[in-house]
Parts: C-alpha cells; sequence; structure tokens
C-alpha cells in the first residue's frame, strides 16, 4: 500500500521539529557542512547505508565540504509522507557524530 501525502500543515508542523530542514517545492531538503572533503564523504556513506537499511532514498549531494539531501516519496506521486520524515530524522541523529552542522 502507497503511503499517504502529508497535509502542508502537518509538513510544516513536521519541519518545525527538524532545524535546518525546509520545504523546497515538493521535497524536503537540508546542506550540512562539514570540516573537509573526507568528512563529507564519510557522511554521504554513512546516509546511504541508513537509505538502505529503510529502503528509501533521497537526492544526495556530496561537495567538497557539504553535504545536501532532497527527499520525496515517488510512490506517492512525488509528494512528502512520513517516509521522508523518518529519513530526515535518521539523518539529523547521525550527522552530528560526523561534525556536520
Amino acid at each position: 500500500m502507497p503511503t499517504e501525502p502529508l497535509s502542508q500543515k502537518d509538513i510544516e508542523d513536521r519541519l518545525a521539529e527538524l532545524p535546518g530542514w525546509s520545504l523546497d517545492g515538493d521535497r524536503i531538503t537540508r546542506t550540512y557542512r562539514l570540516s573537509g572533503h573526507f568528512a563529507a564523504t564519510a557522511l554521504v556513506v554513512h546516509i546511504a547505508q541508513v537509505q538502505e537499511e529503510l529502503d528509501h532514498h533521497s537526492d544526495l549531494t556530496l561537495g567538497y565540504d557539504t553535504v545536501s539531501l532532497a527527499v520525496h516519496t515517488h510512490s506517492a506521486g512525488g509528494s512528502v509522507t512520513e517516509k521522508d520524515f523518518a529519513l530526515a530524522e535518521r539523518v539529523e541523529a547521525l550527522a552530528p557524530g560526523h561534525g556536520a552542522s
């Protein structure tokens, strides 16, 4: 059964609980800054592992000292769902361990 899209109010309420995350069109997004390229790469690998565990994948962009995520649920027509927030919360929990801000 496909995941249901969240209402605009639900998205806004959930984003209020995730500082640094925002709604950009039909996706929730966040960019992390790290100490350098190796730290950013390590964060990308860790995020990829979590995405595999959740079977839910974001658009993940690696810069020299940045990592950006943009996530929505394809099976819900590209809308934002609880699955997106579950991924965002997992990434928020692991990012500080990599020195991300």
